[in-house]
Order: structure tokens, then C-alpha cells, then sequence
């Protein structure tokens, strides 16, 4: 019996266990008949539950979608389903799975013997924390919470509340996540000045040139400057690959000690500012932002009044998280030191 040939319903029980879209797309090409079943009125339902397979758990990808600031970041929203809340859950999903990818080099970094791949139910823990963490930024993370009122008792009760929502092993994997992200941030997005001169020595080992820190914040270019048609069709900004391998190449026009972002203390508060970004903000420029200038300019450009709101004004969710597990019974230090050890998180050690 031909494959084509089989009943409609059994078609789509297969369309909906094939492990991602792009198989979906991939089975749906091959024949007229397919092609049908798969347009039929299952479509959204069937792309539902393989982008659930991919991308899951879509409940917490909805979350992010559907949040705005007329209701309370804790609330459980749901949404019925559509061309462009698939859209947006692709986008979001294709994030995640680019930081399946980040994960265990940076969970590993120095232990390299128990560096491995993510098994799948991990992989899957890793993608709802990723997603509870942009959910967070969306909802804390914004104009509307100055340095001013980060500590005022009902901002913590806000914030407490939507992380209340989860066990305490949920929040032992998003601490996990989030510290993958921090070192992201601080080795990749924003190296400080002793990171930077340790990759010059790597790569140039018997250079004589002597780096150039800058001590002051470098404010980012002007706005007139970012707006320019040149700026977009930067060839750095198109081929990352590039431009990382002349982050640290000398020339006339360029100092690779002005790529750092401080000494220690200033390159502390540097990443807690940065830290108030999503995971898909953060990718993208790890990816395409290479250098000191475009992430500067970026910020510029997508952080809207960030000299009121995000400049000196370091994420939240690490002392939210502090508040959670006390207010639980629990000691910080404990937690910590369990995500650290493998005790709890997302890739839990082998007991």
C-alpha cells in the first residue's frame, strides 16, 4: 500500500509526530496529496504539536507573547492559535535552541571531562527556563521599573510573585541558565579589559604592542551616526566571523584595548546592565555585534531612555530569586552552590 494511500487521519497522526517543522514542511512537498492533508483545517493544531516536540513547552512561550502591562506578570494567560502566534512562537523557539547549543561549553567550561550533549527531557528543561527568564526580563526589565523603586517592598512583591509561580527546582534551572548567560554576556558581549588583554596575548603571543585601555565610559555614537544607511551595510555587522577575528588586530584605525569594558568593578556593573536584556537580544549580539561600537550603538538604537532606566540600574532576578528561596526556607548559598555542583539545574551531575 502506498504511503499516500492511507486515510487521512492516519496521515496526520504522522504529520504530528514528526520531531520539527521543517520535517513537517519537508513531508508536505513531496506529493499533491500530502499537501492537502496538511493545509487541511488541522494545520495550525498539527504545526502546534511538533512545534511544542522542537520548541516546548509552548505555555511558557505564550507567556512571553502574550504579556503586556495591563495585567500582572503572574497571571496564567492563554491564546487561541494562529498564523502569527506561530510565527512569533518559531522566533522564540529558534532562540532556544541556539542556546542548547551555548550551554555546554559555557556549563563546562573548565570541566571537560564531563562535558556532553543535552539529553532530550534536558534540553527541554533548558528551553522552559530560558523562556521563564524572558518572560522575567519582559516584565521587570523595562522603563517602567527605575534604579529608584527596585527596592520599594511592593516592586520585590511584584517581582516575587511571578517567580512564586515555580517550584524551587524550576528556579534552580532558570539560576542555571542565567549564569550561562551572564558569562556569555561578560566573556562574548562585553569582556572587561583583562579578558581582552588575555585573547591578545593568545592570539599574538610575541606582539610587542602595548594595549590602550580606556578608564572612562565611551558614551555610544549619535543617533545621526546609527541612523545612516552605511551603518546597516557595515560588512562587520554581515560576517561576524570577520569582524571577531579583527576584534583584536591592530591597526591605524583600530585599538584592540578599546574593546574592554573596564576593570573589574566597572565591568561588574557593566554586565548587571546588560543582564536586563532577553536571551534573543543577547544572542543577537553575541552574533552580529562584535565589537565594542555596535553594541554601544544598539543599545542606542533598541533601548529606549536607557540613561533613566538601564544604565546603573542592574538586573533583578538574582536577588528576586534570594527573596524566593528564604521566603521558602531555604539559604542562597545552598541553592547556589547545589546549581553549581549539579545537584540541581538544568544537566543534573550523575549521581
Amino acid at each position: 500500500m502506498y504511503f499516500d494511500a492511507l486515510p487521512n487521519e492516519i496521515l496526520s497522526h504522522v504529520y504530528a509526530t514528526l520531531p520539527n517543522i521543517a520535517s513537517v514542511l519537508a513531508l508536505a512537498s513531496t506529493c499533491k496529496h500530502l499537501h492537502t492533508v496538511y493545509h487541511s483545517s488541522q494545520r495550525l493544531s498539527l504545526l502546534a504539536t511538533v512545534a511544542d516536540t522542537e520548541f516546548g513547552p509552548l505555555d511558557d512561550i505564550i507567556q512571553i507573547c502574550t504579556h503586556n502591562a495591563s495585567q500582572p506578570a503572574h497571571h496564567h494567560r492563554t491564546a487561541a492559535l494562529s498564523t502569527a502566534l506561530l510565527t512569533q512562537i518559531l522566533s522564540i523557539g529558534r532562540t532556544a535552541l541556539a542556546w542548547e547549543d551555548i550551554y555546554p561549553f559555557k556549563k563546562w567550561k573548565s570541566d571537560f571531562a564531563s562535558r556532553r550533549l543535552l539529553s532530550a527531557p534536558e534540553r527541554r528543561r533548558l528551553r522552559r527556563a530560558l523562556y521563564r527568564l524572558w518572560l522575567y526580563s519582559h516584565a521587570f526589565h523595562t522603563r517602567d521599573y527605575p534604579r529608584t523603586t527596585r527596592n520599594h517592598p511592593a516592586t520585590i512583591a511584584e517581582r516575587a510573585a511571578l517567580l512564586h509561580n515555580w517550584t524551587t527546582a524550576d528556579l534552580a534551572a532558570m539560576w542555571d541558565v542565567h549564569v550561562v548567560i551572564r558569562d556569555v554576556v561578560a566573556n562574548n558581549v562585553c569582556p572587561s579589559n583583562g579578558k581582552i588583554a588575555a585573547k591578545f596575548s593568545k592570539r599574538y603571543p610575541e606582539s610587542t604592542h602595548q594595549l590602550l585601555f580606556n578608564i572612562h565610559y565611551a558614551p555610544p555614537p549619535a543617533p545621526s551616526f546609527c541612523a545612516t544607511e552605511a551603518w546597516f551595510s557595515t560588512p562587520s555587522l554581515k560576517y561576524p566571523a570577520v569582524s571577531n577575528s579583527n576584534r583584536l588586530q591592530p591597526t591605524r584605525f583600530h585599538e584592540p584595548g578599546g574593546e574592554g569594558w573596564g576593570d573589574e568593578i566597572q565591568h561588574y556593573y557593566v554586565v548587571e546592565d546588560m543582564m536586563k536584556l532577553d536571551p534573543g537580544q543577547i544572542l543577537f549580539l553575541r552574533n552580529f555585534c562584535s565589537l565594542k561600537l555596535h553594541v554601544q550603538a544598539w543599545i542606542r538604537m533598541n533601548v529606549p531612555g536607557a540613561a533613566e532606566w538601564f544604565v546603573e540600574n542592574g538586573e533583578t532576578f538574582s536577588e528576586t530569586v534570594g527573596v524566593v528561596v528564604r521566603q521558602r526556607g531555604g539559604e542562597m548559598e545552598e541553592f547556589r552552590v547545589g546549581v553549581e555542583e549539579g545537584a540541581m539545574g538544568v544537566a543534573l551531575a550523575a549521581s
